[in-house]
């Protein structure tokens, strides 16, 4: 049975941990900085829109959306939304938040490879994610190996999307660690605390490509046995 099986806690519950505690790091780091103000007074909101119109980015459209951290950026309408805490604050987390998510709409803008081949790939990771283990455990049950395969390719979409979002997420931040400061919106004592937030927030990222490739892993292993 899968809830029971050893392997799955020996290959797979390792890297939820890691997931775990990527989020824990991120938010406390979060909370952190949140605690500092920016000198310019500059908000998030205020700061996403600098950058944005400084790449005659005047179209895309900012408003607040609820949520902790739920911030990002809608490339189908065009649309910066950022959380309360982000939103509406001058602190060094808030600034540096909103300016990687101006970072995506810059990307998209400018055609940035990795991002169209991660949008590319949604409609399958998002497959992957809701049927892929249904699949998988519907032909262990009935001993289908074609299931059980089915299952595997349709969870490597997973992998390859969290793959692909790591090169997205990282220019994302790095536009914004050069950006906030040549656009006068911290100075560079205060971008490398809030460069610190975005750092975190990356080693998110970093944890859920290890969860889903140690969860393939396991598939693979137990479709073997």
């Amino acid at each position: 049975m899968f809830f029971i099986d050893p392997l799955w806690f020996i290959i797979a519950i390792p890297g939820l941990i890691l997931a775990g505690f990527a989020t824990y790091i991120t938010k406390s780091t979060f909370h952190k900085y949140a605690r500092y103000a920016a000198s310019s007074g500059v908000t998030g909101a205020e700061a996403a829109r600098r950058l944005l119109d400084s790449r005659g980015l005047q179209n895309v459209r900012i408003e607040p959306v609820r949520g902790f951290l739920s911030d990002h950026y809608d490339p189908r309408n065009r649309t910066l939304r950022l959380s309360p805490d982000v939103y509406q604050s001058n602190s060094l987390s808030a600034i540096g938040v909103a300016c990687h998510e101006a970072g995506h709409a810059i990307q998209h803008a400018e055609h940035f490879t990795p991002l169209a081949l991660r949008s590319t790939l949604v409609p399958m990771a998002s497959i992957g994610t809701n049927a892929a283990y249904f699949i998988f455990f519907i032909g262990l049950m009935f001993e289908s190996l074609g299931l059980m395969h089915l299952g595997i390719i349709l969870f490597s979409f997973v992998v390859l999307f969290s793959l692909v979002t790591l090169p997205v997420e990282w220019d994302a931040s790095a536009r914004a660690k050069r950006m906030m400061v040549s656009a006068g919106i911290v100075t560079v004592r205060e971008q490398e605390h809030a460069g610190k937030v975005l750092n975190a927030a990356f080693l998110t990222y970093v944890a859920a490509l290890v969860t889903a490739l140690l969860q393939l892993l396991y598939l693979i292993l137990r479709a073997r046995r």
